[in-house]
C-alpha cells in the first residue's frame, strides 16, 4: 500500500458536510468514489475534521491508502487523476506521500478556520461570505472575538453531539482582521467541536450589536450551559482554512 495525504479545497454548498451521511452527498463520499475510478480502489479517505454542511475548505487534508500498483506514479499524476473524475466544487491542490502511521486527524497539531462578513452584499461572494442585515459596531466585534482565546469549555458555544466527551478546546487565535471590503474573523485552535466556530461568530455579533455586554458574554461562555445561546452564524460564510502538521505537510502552500 501507498500511504498519500491529499490538500483539498472544496464548495461546501452542495454537501451534507465531509463526512458521509445516510441521506445527501458528502465530500466524503465524492473523493472516494473519485478514487474508485481513478485507481480502481474501494478506498475509505479520513479528513483532518469533519465541516458541517455548507462549510467550505481551502486547506482540508486528508490521508488514503493507494494499492502498491500505484507506487510508481508521480504525485502531479496522482492529482490529476483524482481531479479528472471529480466535480469542479472539490479540487485536489497537493498531494505528498507520507509515513504509514500518518493520521490526518490524530496527528494536526492545530487547525484554523476563517469566517467571511462581507460589508457589502455582492452576487459574486455570497457563497463565500456573510452580510448581517443588522448593523454592528466593528471595534466591539474585535473586542468580543477575544473572549474566545484561551482554554474554554465551549459548550455554551457549541451544538449539542453525543458522541462528543469533551467540549474542552485550547484557542489560541481568535481576531478580526479588516480589509477593505470584507472583516475575518480567525480562529485557530488544537480541536473544533460541533458548531464552534458559528457559535462564536454568532455570540459576537451579539456583543457587537449590544445586545449583551462582554462581561455577560464571558459569564455564559463559563457557564457551560446553551440557555440563551446567540443564533450561529450561517455556514456559508465558515472556511477551513489550514491544518498544521509537526512534519511541515503542505507548509509550502498557500492559505487565506
Amino acid at each position: 500500500m501507498r500511504p498519500i495525504a491529499i490538500l483539498l479545497e472544496y464548495d461546501g454548498a452542495n454537501y451534507v458536510g465531509w463526512q458521509n451521511q445516510p441521506k445527501g452527498d458528502s465530500v466524503q463520499k465524492t473523493i472516494e468514489v473519485a478514487l474508485g475510478k481513478a485507481f480502481g480502489i474501494d478506498a475509505d479517505i479520513v479528513g483532518s475534521g469533519r465541516t458541517d454542511a455548507g462549510v467550505h475548505a481551502r486547506g482540508q487534508v486528508a490521508h488514503v491508502h493507494l494499492m502498491t500498483e500505484a507506487n510508481n506514479i508521480p504525485l502531479d499524476k496522482v492529482s490529476i487523476a483524482i481531479n479528472t473524475h471529480l466535480p469542479r466544487d472539490i479540487r485536489v491542490c497537493a498531494t505528498s506521500d507520507v509515513d504509514e502511521s500518518f493520521h490526518a486527524r490524530f496527528n494536526a497539531i492545530s487547525r484554523e478556520y476563517i469566517y467571511v462578513i462581507a460589508k457589502k452584499e455582492s452576487v459574486f461572494s455570497r457563497y463565500f461570505s456573510w452580510t448581517p442585515d443588522l448593523p454592528f459596531d466593528p471595534a466591539r466585534l474585535a473586542e468580543a472575538v477575544q473572549i474566545y482565546e484561551g482554554q474554554h469549555d465551549f459548550t455554551a458555544v457549541s451544538k449539542l453531539n453525543h458522541d462528543t466527551r469533551s467540549y474542552v478546546c485550547l484557542v489560541d487565535h481568535c481576531q478580526l482582521e479588516e480589509h477593505s471590503d470584507r472583516f475575518v474573523i480567525r480562529i485557530r485552535a488544537n480541536r473544533f467541536v460541533y458548531g464552534m466556530c458559528r457559535g462564536i461568530v454568532g455570540a459576537a455579533l451579539t456583543i457587537a450589536r449590544g445586545k449583551i455586554d462582554l462581561d455577560t458574554a464571558r459569564e455564559m461562555l463559563a457557564s457551560g450551559s446553551r440557555d440563551g445561546q446567540a443564533p450561529l452564524a450561517p455556514s456559508h460564510g465558515l472556511i477551513l482554512n489550514r491544518v498544521r502538521y509537526a512534519n511541515g505537510i503542505f507548509d509550502d502552500q498557500t492559505f487565506y
